[in-house]
């Protein structure tokens, strides 16, 4: 017999689309975060926009909001859900930390948590795709959910690390 805690595994053990046929619209937000260590002579070009590439954050906010759009085509059993709401924000943590901060919105019948995941992958995978050419040290690290709110589980907040 399956664990019933992992809905994406049915009786057989096999994996399995959850049904949400019968679960309730509700308003539902997720926030996520990464965090890229850089050098900081990188986070100053960043800063700056004096990378040969282009703006690097204005780039990196539209690549985690279309990550977070794409989220089902990328994680198997997602469901694609139409998001009200992505917002990426950019926080300069020291001289050598960028972090990166998703948000997703959402009526509807299942979370956003793995959009939101996404959304601050993608963001941060951006930044470093941008900047490797100047800095090949980066490191992306402390990627996970913040908080929840909405849905049966009701609202929930990681208490070992805070937003900004």
């Amino acid at each position: 017999m399956t664990d019933p805690s992992f809905s994406h595994v049915n009786a057989a053990g096999e994996a399995n689309m959850v049904d949400i046929s019968d679960k309730l619209v509700t308003t539902r937000r997720a926030v996520a975060t990464a965090v890229i260590h850089m050098q900081s002579e990188t986070l100053h070009a960043i800063e700056s926009d004096a990378l040969k590439k282009g703006e690097v954050l204005a780039v990196a906010r539209v690549a985690g909001i279309q990550g977070a759009k794409r989220c089902a085509d990328l994680i198997p059993l997602c469901h694609p859900l139409p998001l009200n709401k992505v917002q990426i924000d950019f926080v300069r943590l020291s001289d050598t930390q960028l972090q990166v901060e998703a948000q997703c919105r959402v009526e509807g019948k299942t979370g956003v948590e793995m959009e939101a995941l996404t959304a601050a992958s993608i963001a941060a995978l951006t930044v470093y795709d941008m900047c490797k050419a100047i800095d090949k040290t980066m490191v992306i690290s402390g990627l996970c959910v913040l908080e929840k709110q909405g849905g049966k589980s009701g609202d929930w907040h990681r208490d070992d690390v805070k937003p900004t």
